[in-house]
C-alpha cells in the first residue's frame, strides 16, 4: 500500500511540472488550510522557459532553474507558522498559507497577488470592483514577500487598493519607506540607505577611490546605483564605470552584456574595487567566466548575494579575489534546523516545491554535496529521471542546513512573527475563526510601536523584531516630511538649516554687519565724530598758526599731516561695515595700516625733536642729530608698511568668504587672505609704536608749557592696551560682530592720539592764551634749561674736580616761595659765573651746549 501510494505521488509529480498551469490551484506551489491565510512570494525559481521569443499567448509559462536558498525560505516560513500555530500566542486561531513561485518575473507575481485579492470562500477566484473595500474580505489577510525589490513594488501597488499588509524579507530599495507610495509595505530589513552609506564609508576608509559598479537594470539596481552614487560623493569616491545587467536571466541579452562587463572591467586595470548590486544567479555567472579570464579583484557585496552558499561554493572562487559584503542579521537557527531534519516526516502532497526538490534530488543522486546546487539549479525538467523514490530516500538534510542563509531565514521568521502579533491584536475581542472578524487594513493600524509622525525617525530598540521601535526626534540639520520614516534626511548644511524634530529645511539667512544694525550706526557715529574732532582741530591750530603752541607742535605740516592720517583711519571704519565686498575686504586693512603707520612716523619725529632739543647728554645728542631726518624718517617708516601691505595684496589677498559656521545662518565676511600677513601688518605698527613711547618716554619731565612727551606716552600706552586686548579678543569672537572688535579698537587707537597729542594744545589756545605766548614759553624755556644745565655741570664738576680745584658753592637751587624774583636771579648769575669758571677748569670734550641756542634751534 506504502509503495502504491509513493508511485502516485510521483505520478502527481510528474505531471504537475510537466504541463503549465490548467487551472488556478495549479499555480499554487504549497498551501495548507487555517482560520487566518497568509500568502507567500518567493523566487523559488529563477527564469521562466520560453517556446517563443515573444509572448504570443497570455497564459503563465512553466519556470525552471531551482534556486536551493529561495526553496529554504519558503520552508522557514512553514515552519514559523506551524511554531506559532503550536504556542499560545493565537490560541484557537489556526494560520494557514498560499505560497506562491514568482519565477524571478513580475508578470508572474502580479498572477499570484490577482489570486490574494481575490474574493473570500469564491470558487470562481473573482476580484471584485468596489469604490470602498473597507468591509471586503479578501483570499489572504497578509502576504509576505516578494523578495527582490522590483517585484515587491509591483505587488504592492495592486495590494494597496486594499491596504492589504505586506511583509517583504529582503527587498531593501529605498524607495519602499514612501509610505505616501507604499501604503500597505513593511519589510524586516533595513534600507539600502544604509548598506550604501556602510559601503561607501567602508571604501573611504580602506584608501580606495577609484572604483566601478555593476547592477540590474531594474528598480533595485537603479536606486541602488544613485544612492550610491550620492553617498560616494559625500565621501569623495570616483566612480570609474557604471555596469548594467539585464535584470532576468531569461533575457536573451544577458550573456554578451556579462561578457561586455567583463571586458570593461579588464580595460580599466587601475580599477581593483567593484561594486555589485546584483542577485545570486547573475553573480554565479559573473564569476564563472570571470575565473576563466583570470580576473582578480576586490568585491564589494551587496547583502543580495554576500552570504550565498551558492557562490562560495563556485569551484576554484578563490581567484576573483577578495569579498567583502554586507548581511542580513542572523537569529536562532535551532528550532529550523530541527525542522529540517525531519523534513522527510512532512507531508507533501499540497507542496509542490518539496516534491520538486525530492524529483531533483532523485535525478542528482549520482553528485556530491558540493556539487549539488549546481546539478539542482540547471538540471532540465525533459532530463527528469522519473524513477520511483523509495520511502526511505534520504533528502540530504545535511545539504539544505550547509545551503540555509541565516540572515534571510532569520528575516522570514521575523516578517512571520510580525504579523502573527498584528493578528492577535486584532483578535483580542473577536472570533477570528470566522475569516470576516477583521479585514486585511485594520492590520496596518497594529503595530508594536506608535506611528513616528514626521520630524522623527525610527530607531530599533532591543527586541528581535524589528517593527518594534521607538520614535526618536531628528537631530539639528536634519528632517523627515513622512510618518514611519527609517531615517532623517540631512539638511544642504551650506544653503538650510533644520532645527531639532524638524519636517523641513529652512534657508538660511545671510547676515553681515550691515549699515542699520544699532552697533554699527553706534560705531560709526564715534568714527564720524572723530572726524569732526580732527577737523575741528585743524581750523584751531590753523588760525592760531604763529603761537607758540602750534610752532611748538612740529609745524603746521606735520600737524596737518597726523590730523590726515587720523581722518583716513577714522574713515576706515566705514569699511568695516555693509554687505562685504572684494574692494572693501582689500581697502580696509590695508587703509589703516598705511595711514596708522604715517602717522606714528611723524609722531616718532616730534618726540626725537623733542629729545634732541633737550637732551644735555653730549653723546646722545650726537647720534640723535646723526639720526634726526624727518622726511627720511617718515618715507622709510610708511615706506615698509607699504611693501608689507602690497606683499600682502600680491601673494594672499583678503576675499569675501562665507562661514557656515552658526547653525541657523551665513556669515558674510572678509578672510583676511593671510593671518601672517595681517599680524605682520599690525606688528609693524607695534614696533614704530614702542620706539616713539620709548622715545617719548625720555623726554617726559620736561618743562609744563611744553610737556608734549608726556602726552605722547599717554597716547601709545593707549594704543598698547587696546591692541593687547583686540589680540585675545579677535582670536575667540565670530559672527556678523566680528569686524566691530578692529573697529573698537581702531577708534581707541585714533582717540588716544588725538586727545593726548592735540586736544591740550586746543585747550591751553583757547583757555590759557596766557601761556601761549613768547615771552611766557622763553621764561619757562630758560628756567628749565638753568637747572637742566646747573644738575648737569654739578656732576661734572664732581667727578673731574681736583684737591687744587675751586670747589662750587653751595647755593640751594630749591628756592622756597617767599623768595623774591630778584634773589632768584641774583642766585642764578652767581651760579652762572661758578658754572663758567668750572667748565674752564674741565676737559675741552665736556662742552656744554648753552640753552639760547636750543631753544632759538626749537
Amino acid at each position: 500500500m506504502v509503495l502504491l501510494r509513493i508511485l502516485f505521488l510521483c505520478f502527481l509529480t510528474i505531471l504537475n511540472f510537466s504541463q503549465p498551469c490548467q487551472i488556478p490551484d495549479d499555480f499554487v506551489a504549497a498551501s495548507s488550510p487555517g482560520h487566518i491565510m497568509i500568502g507567500g512570494l518567493f523566487a523559488v525559481h529563477n527564469k521562466i522557459i520560453h517556446s517563443e521569443k515573444y509572448y504570443r499567448r497570455p497564459e503563465i509559462q512553466t519556470c525552471e532553474g531551482f534556486e536551493i536558498s529561495m526553496f529554504l525560505q519558503t520552508l522557514a516560513m512553514i515552519h514559523s507558522i506551524e511554531m506559532i500555530n503550536n504556542s499560545s500566542l493565537l490560541p484557537g486561531v489556526k494560520l494557514g498559507y498560499e505560497i506562491y513561485d514568482t519565477c524571478t518575473e513580475v508578470t508572474v507575481a502580479i498572477a499570484a497577488t490577482l489570486r490574494f485579492l481575490s474574493k473570500f470562500n469564491c470558487s470562481q477566484n473573482i476580484v471584485e470592483f468596489q469604490c470602498n473595500y473597507s468591509n471586503y474580505t479578501p483570499r489572504v489577510k497578509a502576504v509576505i514577500g516578494a523578495s527582490y525589490s522590483e517585484i515587491t513594488m509591483a505587488v504592492s501597488r495592486m495590494l494597496n487598493l486594499q491596504l492589504i499588509p505586506q511583509v517583504s524579507y529582503a527587498s531593501t530599495a529605498e524607495i519602499l519607506s514612501d509610505k505616501v507610495r507604499f501604503p500597505s509595505s513593511f519589510r524586516t530589513v533595513p534600507s539600502d540607505f544604509y548598506q550604501t552609506k556602510a559601503m561607501a564609508h567602508l571604501i573611504q576608509k580602506s584608501g580606495w577611490n577609484w572604483i566601478g559598479i555593476i547592477t540590474t537594470d531594474d528598480d533595485y539596481g537603479r536606486l541602488a546605483l544613485g544612492t550610491f552614487g550620492a553617498q560616494a560623493s559625500a565621501n569623495n569616491l570616483c566612480i570609474a564605470f557604471r555596469e548594467i545587467l539585464p535584470a532576468f536571466l531569461s533575457d536573451s541579452t544577458i550573456e554578451v552584456r556579462i561578457n561586455q562587463t567583463l571586458e570593461k572591467i579588464m580595460e580599466e586595470r587601475h580599477v581593483n574595487v567593484i561594486v555589485v548590486f546584483l542577485r545570486q544567479f547573475h553573480v554565479f555567472n559573473l564569476f564563472n567566466k570571470a575565473i576563466e579570464r583570470n580576473i582578480n579583484k576586490v568585491w564589494i557585496a551587496s547583502d543580495t548575494w554576500s552570504a550565498a552558499v551558492k557562490i562560495s561554493t563556485i569551484p576554484n572562487v578563490k581567484r576573483v579575489g577578495k569579498v567583502v559584503g554586507f548581511a542580513f542579521k542572523g537569529g536562532n537557527m535551532s528550532s529550523f534546523h530541527d525542522f529540517i531534519q525531519n523534513l522527510h516526516l512532512m507531508p507533501n502532497e499540497n507542496n509542490k516545491l518539496l516534491s520538486e526538490y525530492i524529483m531533483l534530488l532523485s535525478s542528482c543522486s549520482h553528485v556530491k554535496d558540493n556539487d549539488l546546487n549546481y546539478c539542482i539549479a540547471n538540471y532540465s525538467q525533459e532530463n527528469w529521471d522519473y524513477r520511483m523514490v523509495e520511502s526511505n530516500f534520504s533528502l540530504r538534510n545535511s545539504f539544505l542546513l550547509h545551503n540555509a542563509e541565516p540572515g534571510h531565514v532569520h528575516s522570514v521568521q521575523l516578517a512571520v512573527s510580525a504579523l502573527a502579533y498584528a493578528i492577535r491584536d486584532q483578535c483580542r475581542d473577536r472570533n477570528c475563526q470566522n475569516p470576516a472578524a477583521f479585514q486585511p487594513w485594520e492590520q496596518i493600524q497594529s503595530k508594536c510601536s506608535k506611528e513616528c509622525s514626521p520630524g522623527q525617525m525610527k530607531k530599533t530598540t532591543q527586541s528581535q523584531h524589528t517593527c518594534c521601535y521607538e520614535c526618536v526626534s531628528c537631530p539639528e540639520n536634519h528632517y523627515s516630511n513622512q510618518t514611519d520614516m527609517d531615517h532623517c534626511f540631512l539638511c544642504n548644511n551650506k544653503t538650510h538649516w533644520a532645527p531639532v524634530n524638524s519636517t523641513m529645511c529652512f534657508e538660511k539667512q545671510v547676515e553681515y554687519l550691515s549699515w542699520n544694525d544699532w552697533f554699527a550706526i553706534l560705531l560709526l557715529t564715534l568714527s564720524a565724530l572723530g572726524i569732526v574732532c580732527t577737523f575741528a582741530v585743524g581750523i584751531i591750530f590753523t588760525r592760531n598758526l604763529n603761537t607758540p603752541v602750534v610752532k611748538s607742535s612740529g609745524g603746521l605740516i606735520i600737524c596737518y599731516l597726523i590730523l590726515l592720517c587720523h581722518f583716513f583711519s577714522f574713515l576706515s571704519t566705514s569699511f568695516f561695515v555693509g554687505e562685504p565686498q572684494d574692494f572693501k575686504c582689500k581697502a580696509r586693512q590695508t587703509l589703516f595700516g598705511v595711514s596708522f603707520a604715517l602717522c606714528i612716523s611723524c609722531i616718532l619725529t616730534k618726540s626725537l625733536k623733542i629729545l634732541l632739543a633737550f637732551s644735555f647728554d653730549p653723546r646722545l645728542q650726537k647720534c640723535l642729530k646723526r639720526l634726526y631726518k624727518p622726511v627720511l624718517i617718515i618715507v622709510i617708516c610708511t615706506g615698509v608698511q607699504i611693501i608689507i601691505c602690497t606683499m600682502w595684496l600680491i601673494f594672499a589677498e583678503p576675499f569675501v568668504e562665507e562661514n557656515f559656521s552658526i547653525p541657523q545662518v551665513i556669515i558674510l565676511e572678509c578672510d583676511e587672505g593671510s593671518i601672517m600677513a595681517f599680524g605682520t601688518m599690525l606688528g609693524y605698527i607695534a614696533i614704530l609704536a614702542f620706539i616713539c613711547f620709548i622715545s617719548a618716554f625720555k623726554g617726559r619731565k620736561l618743562p609744563a608749557n611744553y610737556n608734549e612727551a608726556k602726552f605722547i606716552t599717554f597716547g601709545m600706552l593707549i594704543y598698547f592696551i587696546a591692541w593687547i586686548i583686540f589680540i585675545p579678543i579677535y582670536a575667540t569672537t565670530f559672527g556678523k560682530y566680528l569686524p566691530a572688535v578692529e573697529i573698537i579698537v581702531i577708534l581707541i587707537s585714533n582717540y588716544g592720539i588725538l586727545c593726548c597729542t592735540f586736544f591740550p594744545k586746543c585747550y591751553i589756545i583757547l583757555y590759557k592764551q596766557e601761556t601761549n605766548t613768547k615771552s611766557a614759553f622763553l621764561k619757562t624755556l630758560y628756567m628749565y634749561s638753568s637747572q637742566s644745565a646747573s644738575s648737569l655741570n654739578v656732576s661734572h664738576i664732581s667727578l673731574d674736580s681736583r684737591p687744587s680745584e675751586v670747589p662750587l658753592p653751595n647755593h640751594n637751587f630749591c628756592l622756597k616761595s617767599s623768595v623774591t624774583l630778584e634773589q632768584r636771579k641774583s642766585s642764578q648769575s652767581q651760579m652762572a659765573g661758578y658754572i663758567q669758571s668750572a667748565r674752564k677748569r674741565t676737559a675741552k670734550n665736556t662742552t656744554g651746549t648753552l640753552p639760547r641756542k636750543r631753544m632759538s634751534s626749537i
